[in-house]
């Protein structure tokens, strides 16, 4: 590991499909859990706003607006929301769209998972004029994230946009412990990042990076990676 994330015992042993596929689910049930916790343990999200405010000044009015990876819907969902879009999310945690329901009445929430999203899945969404995903990736195997970006570049029109981040970290699918549950996380550095990204078909508009910890501990801050991009093709 090079930076970023809390510096913990990290756990690497090898996932096949079948544990990728029970580790998913393993993780929408800790996130179940930790509920509430998670807003309390990041509130101060700069960077999440500033991506979000950039949409809204690049976007028309009443533009459709795809919330990957939605968490609680605070603060993404509602500022979208509050800025007259239609707004859908989706994620996989049960309990993270319930309280999404409850706080951001004005957008649309399903449990979905990311890979029921793309071409020929069982969910057809239909198609969005930008997409955010907020430290959502980084909760996928790198094998995954590649594709998983072309799904994002399928479900926009032509020129629509996408702003992501993740944390700054050389790391596939790790085991960290995560307020109070073991979680698995994957990172890039900065220009592997890019580079993921330019390679899914999308042109990197502008990058920014914000050193941040948790509010609840007194871990080493962390790299936070934001990407502003626009589909290509």
């Amino acid at each position: 590991m090079s930076r970023g994330f809390i510096e913990v015992d990290y756990e690497s042993d090898a996932v096949g499909s079948e544990g990728i596929l029970r580790d998913r689910e393993g993780q929408a049930e800790a996130f179940d859990a930790i509920g509430d916790r998670y807003d309390e343990a990041f509130p101060y999200k700069k960077g999440q706003l500033a991506a979000a405010e950039w949409l809204i000044g690049a976007l028309p009015a009443r533009s459709r607006v795809l919330d990957l990876g939605c968490g609680t819907g605070l603060p993404t969902a509602r500022q979208l929301v509050e800025a007259g879009f239609e707004v859908v999310g989706v994620d996989l945690s049960r309990g993270m769209v319930d309280l999404a329901r409850e706080y951001v009445p004005g957008a649309t929430f399903h449990r979905l998972d990311i890979a029921d999203l793309g071409p020929g899945g069982p969910h057809d969404l239909g198609r969005f004029d930008a997409v955010v995903a907020f430290f959502s990736l980084l909760m996928l195997p790198r094998t995954e994230i590649p594709g998983t970006l072309r799904t994002v570049h399928d479900l926009l029109v032509p020129g629509g946009l996408f702003t992501l981040s993740m944390v700054e970290a050389d790391v596939d699918y790790f085991k960290i412990p995560f307020l109070g549950h073991l979680i698995r996380v994957s990172g890039y550095l900065r220009d592997d990042l890019r580079q993921v990204i330019e390679e899914a078909e999308f042109e990197v508009i502008e990058e920014t990076s914000y050193s941040y910890a948790p509010a609840i501990s007194d871990v080493p801050p962390e790299e936070q990676l934001f990407f502003n991009c626009a589909r290509r093709g």
